[in-house]
């Protein structure tokens, strides 16, 4: 059957240069060696001594795929511009990239279609080994490839602007020898994101266009020995030596008139993106332990953040399976209110102002827009989540379904009261102050709490049946308590009596209701034995940091545990994998206990164990064999790290649910 691509079999029209010579600095690149000296990922400083936040030096391997097409999803790193983030692969394939915004439809998503999906590919073509890391301070990728012949070095970048990200999306890809001669392969194909479009070449007075749904890309090369146009997809190949320099770009616009720098652009623009992410790193102040870990998990963050709302995704991809047998296959290219709450812990932290304005600014506009009972989470423009929609496509490894959207928006879930005032609370107690409108709304929602705790929901968990489930009612004391706080210091109007009352009716509920003595710790429900491991972040809220939650933490252990991991409740084992935020959410209950050299031995344990090699982390572990499951990177599992790295280092206990 034809490959409905057509990439196989289009005709082509054919150029080529007669060498591979070097790309000559641009004016951006040399004012800056001379203001800083060499710039980190060129010339022939190795990329071991450009790493920061990987979880161990990177050896350098073989990389092998499988008959399919598929890579483990431990393979990949993280780039991106503030509006979208791109899946590099540990072979140089570039495998996830929707443009131009997080949440866009895939026009590169052989992550999830290995066949027709589309994907950016830059790799030598005889059998090579791998070494990577990311350039200093950035989110910058450096690839060295080891052939037979020589080496060479790729530095990617989704680039961004001088004051910012770009108007328009700007790939990079930096070519550069480093020792003998190395014949490296290029393609750049788009894909037909997720079944819906077809992707086609429109040959130009300037250059090829390539065209899907309502993007517009042009692909930009420099120093290449062949380039070819195919009708959907075009192919580059170079050729290095020692100290040369080559440049691969992609630029992209959606429904409006596209751009097209020069290579010297890109190249200076990667440049300036290198410089852009240092730039950042220096505003945030970290001196405790697990330095390489937590300045990764800040990057990855920063990642997260979209900056044309101030939302925060809780993951930039789709349908990444939580157990190998499928049927748990999410969409979390959304903003929950949970992930801003635990966010903006860790990021007042490092003391960062714009990213936490903007992101409070966002939540608060955006409940009031669609309250004034808030949503669990919400589009990153701020609308009303879309249901689910199974995509016609095979998913990673055939395992699916592909799913966009999430059925979730539709839920009711206590926790969101305790989150939503979580963020208030961390915005105001750092001595920011709340408008009137805002704090008529937070008088409106605590009053509901008062009553919506009575009810079942849907739990942390998003589950299907609808209990009584015990860290629900939790999230409702969280926000009633933070109500009287903000009421007592003037932040929101009313009389706090009565949310002082209801939130003392919840711990006696709780204290009554949820303990078992048999089991020896809070149970998921009243009336039932099992566990939910949700219930240590109220080790972390300060509702328990005693003798029963001590004993919960033991019987979360003993039926949850696997090593150093947790599961998400009782019986998902035979479902999932260990949810990572949960194995980190534990060494923050051990620290809020006063079991702090446990804390920081199995902290220890989980920074060297779960990152892969470049230091980013997924939604879920398989304890046995350290394969990612789920979304990545996920945020709720940087911001577990964060916040018990943050909790632990500055020897307090003053809740680190991020």
């Amino acid at each position: 059957m034809t490959d409905p691509s057509g990439a196989s079999s289009a005709p082509a029209t054919t150029t080529s240069r007669p060498g591979a010579a070097p790309l000559p600095p641009s004016a951006e690149t040399a004012r800056l060696e001379r203001a800083r000296g060499p710039v980190p990922g060129r010339g022939g400083e190795p990329a071991a001594s450009m790493r920061w936040g990987a979880a161990e030096a990177t050896a350098s391997e073989p990389v092998e795929r499988d008959d399919d097409g598929y890579i483990d999803l431990r393979s990949y790193a993280a780039i991106g511009d503030g509006r979208t983030v791109a899946l590099v692969a540990r072979d140089g394939r570039i495998d996830w990239l929707p443009l131009p915004d997080m949440d866009s439809e895939p026009v590169f998503a052989a992550l999830l279609d290995a066949r027709n999906g589309g994907h950016v590919s830059l790799a030598p073509t005889e059998p090579f080994t791998v070494s990577r890391s990311y350039v200093e301070h950035t989110n910058v990728l450096a690839t060295t490839f080891t052939t037979a012949s020589g080496s060479a070095r790729v530095t990617d970048a989704l680039n961004t602007g001088i004051a910012g990200r770009l108007p328009w999306a700007e790939l990079a890809r930096r070519v550069e020898g480093l020792e003998g001669e190395v014949r490296l392969r290029a393609e750049i194909s788009p894909g037909t994101c997720l079944g819906t479009a077809s992707p086609w070449v429109q040959r130009s007075a300037h250059a090829s266009v390539l065209r899907v749904d309502g993007l517009t890309m042009s692909v930009i090369s420099s120093g290449e020995v062949r380039r070819e146009d195919h009708d959907q997809h075009v192919e580059v190949e170079y050729v290095t030596s020692p100290g040369s320099r080559h440049l691969l770009g992609l630029v992209a616009t959606e429904r409006e008139p596209l751009f097209v720098p020069t290579a010297d652009d890109l190249d200076a623009g990667l440049d300036r993106t290198i410089e852009n992410w240092s730039r950042w790193t220096t505003d945030f102040y970290w001196d405790g332990p697990w330095d390489e870990a937590v300045r990764r998990s800040a990057l990855a963050l920063k990642l997260l953040l979209h900056s044309p709302s101030g939302a925060i995704v809780a993951a930039p991809t789709m349908a990444l399976p939580e157990s190998p047998a499928g049927g748990k296959n999410w969409d979390y290219r959304f903003a929950w209110v949970r992930d801003t709450a635990y966010t903006l812990r860790s990021l007042f932290r490092f003391g960062l102002r714009e990213e936490t304005h903007g992101a409070i600014s966002w939540l608060l506009a955006t409940v009031r827009e669609h309250g004034p009972e808030p949503q669990i989470f919400y589009t990153l423009s701020g609308d009303l989540p879309p249901g689910e929609a199974e995509r016609d496509v095979p998913g990673w490894r055939g395992v699916g379904p592909v799913t966009s959207g999430n059925g979730a928006a539709d839920q009711l879930q206590l926790g969101v009261f305790g989150d939503l005032f979580t963020v208030v609370r961390l915005y105001v107690d750092h001595g920011n102050v709340l408008d009137a409108d805002t704090g008529r709304m937070l008088a409106s929602v605590a009053d509901l709490a008062c009553d919506r705790w009575q009810q079942r929901d849907a739990g942390m968990w998003e589950l299907g049946e609808e209990r009584h489930y015990t860290s629900s009612k939790l999230g409702c004391w969280e926000a009633l308590t933070g109500a009287v706080h903000l009421a007592e210091i003037g932040q929101i109007p009313g009389d706090p009596a009565r949310w002082r009352a209801e939130a003392e009716r919840i711990r006696t509920w709780v204290e009554q209701e949820a303990w078992s003595e048999e089991v020896g710790a809070y149970t998921w429900y009243p009336g039932t034995d099992q566990l939910d491991a949700s219930i240590l972040l109220h080790a972390l809220s300060g509702f328990d940091r005693g003798e029963r939650m001590s004993r919960t933490i033991d019987a979360l252990r003993e039926q949850l545990g696997h090593g150093p991991h947790l599961y998400r409740y009782s019986g998902v084992a035979a479902e999932e994998g260990t949810f990572v935020a949960c194995s980190f959410w534990s060494v923050a209950a051990l620290h809020c206990v006063g079991r702090r050299a446990e804390a920081r031995e199995l902290m220890d344990q989980l920074v060297a164990e779960v990152p892969n090699d470049v230091g980013l982390m997924a939604e879920m572990v398989d304890p046995a064999s350290g394969d990612f499951l789920g979304n990545l990177p996920q945020g709720l599992s940087h911001l577990a790290l964060l916040g018990t790295a943050i909790m632990i280092a500055d020897g307090d206990a003053d809740g680190a649910g991020g």
